[in-house]
């Protein structure tokens, strides 16, 4: 810095110096040697003006090669060429008048390249947009991930009536239902090219239920408890992202996605339940399942788009999506277990969507926090010969607000933790997630 300034001093007086030199060769009378004294000083000014210019110039193009080199390093961007040194410009011609190329304009294509450079997302920023958004710049990722979800609901019944406005008369009966549910995932995503990837998901589950009833058959202070599990494979998910723009300038970086579920977990119609009795009285009297499922039992499609826009220094992204259910027929859906009902099971269709923002602490480290919403139609059953029926109570809408952090452990792999907190009913209470990308 101490140089360059020293240099513009240099240019300033040596400039100042012309200026008087011509200044007194105009209101004087010139003899030839003065004259060609400040020829030769104009040319000396001259030749000194473009070797300054080269100078910044070449003193740009390391800057950004450091850097460059810097963030390839740190894991900040892949591997590339370093740019290359321009050509040096021709230095003016001795006689010449007109200016040469200042240094700022010299450095103005180094700056942009190297704004652009930054522009990228950092190794952190990528680790985290990876759970919401594509990500097209790594060629094979596996990701092992641990998740527990915590669900608990409670439903009072009344069946009676109110007595002189204030005493209920009848039965009342309380039912509680807390389930517990593990799931391990492993996650693979291809990048085929810079605009297409292949992602495939499969989950294994083991589930928990504890059914609870009390009041039954009048006796409020009887209770009786039961639980049920239930592990396996859960269904199986392919997928394929494709960008549809890069971000540049108001234009969000948008990526759509399609994928298919296949239902290879253990579906929920059919399964037979059995009936509780509490002694001899037979108070408490309810049925549970004999066992929990792992799956919908029905093939899914879903189409969704992603956008991330890039506002420094966060990063905002939101997604979008539908998923269809498609009609399967199962050769009972009765939970009688005297009685076999052949029938067909529709579930209803489902969107989602969902905002968030993330910020990059550093190169290894951010913090993500985002809103997700899936809002599901009722469920429809039909018999042989029947028309399609409707289940009461089987739509759902499960907003969970989202918090993560991801920390890079090295050039390869990174830990994610996610926690879930549901907002609504239908959402879990809380969810917990630990996630193991690694990048081959």
């Amino acid at each position: 810095m101490e140089k360059s300034l020293l240099a513009s001093a240099v240019i300033c007086a040596l400039a100042l110096t012309t200026t008087t030199l011509q200044a007194q060769d105009a209101g004087t009378a010139a003899t030839p040697q003065d004259q060609a004294d400040v020829a030769a000083l104009v040319n000396e000014l001259q030749t000194l003006k473009s070797s300054y210019a080269q100078e910044v110039r070449r003193l740009r193009e390391l800057d950004m090669q450091v850097q460059a080199l810097q963030a390839r390093l740190q894991g900040k961007v892949p591997a590339t060429k370093l740019p290359s040194e321009p050509a040096a410009q021709p230095l003016a011609s001795a006689g010449t008048t007109s200016r040469p190329q200042t240094a700022p304009n010299a450095g103005s294509e180094a700056g942009t390249q190297a704004e652009a450079e930054q522009a990228k997302p950092t190794r952190s920023m990528q680790d985290a947009l990876l759970q919401e958004h594509a990500v097209f710049d790594r060629k094979l990722t596996i990701e092992n991930s641990l998740s527990y979800s915590r669900y608990d609901r409670k439903q009072l019944t009344l069946n009676g009536f109110l007595a002189l406005d204030a005493i209920f008369l009848g039965n009342i009966a309380i039912e509680n239902v807390e389930s517990d549910s593990l799931t391990y995932d492993l996650a693979a995503r291809y990048g085929l090219s810079p605009r297409w990837t292949l992602n495939v998901d499969v989950p294994y589950l083991g589930r928990k239920t504890v059914y609870q009833k009390g009041g039954a058959g009048g006796s409020a202070a009887a209770i009786a408890e039961e639980q049920t599990t239930g592990s396996g494979i859960g269904d199986v998910s392919l997928s394929a992202n494709y960008k549809l723009f890069a971000e540049t300038g108001a234009i969000p970086d948008t990526v759509l996605t399609f994928g298919v579920t296949a239902p290879t977990g253990q579906a929920p119609y059919g399964i037979d339940w059995k009936v509780i009795e509490r002694g001899d009285d037979q108070y408490v009297r309810f049925a549970v399942p004999e066992k929990q499922p792992t799956g919908n039992g029905l093939w899914q499609a879903n189409i969704g788009a992603s956008l991330v826009k890039t506002m420094d220094p966060a990063i905002i992204f939101a997604n979008l999506g539908y998923i269809h259910s498609f009609a399967r027929s199962f050769g009972d859906i009765d939970t009688d277990p005297q009685t076999r009902n052949p029938g067909r099971v529709k579930l209803g269709d489902s969107y989602y969507f969902g905002a968030g923002v993330a910020f990059a602490f550093n190169e290894r480290t951010s913090l993500s926090l985002s809103f997700s919403d899936k809002l599901s139609a009722k469920a429809s059953l039909r018999n042989k010969d029947t028309p399609w029926t409707k289940i009461i109570g089987s739509d759902a809408n499960a907003a969970t607000f989202n918090m993560g952090v991801t920390y890079a452990l090295n050039q390869r792999t990174t830990m994610v933790t996610l926690l879930g907190i549901g907002l609504t009913p239908d959402a879990p209470d809380y969810s917990i997630t630990f996630k193991i990308p690694y990048m081959f």
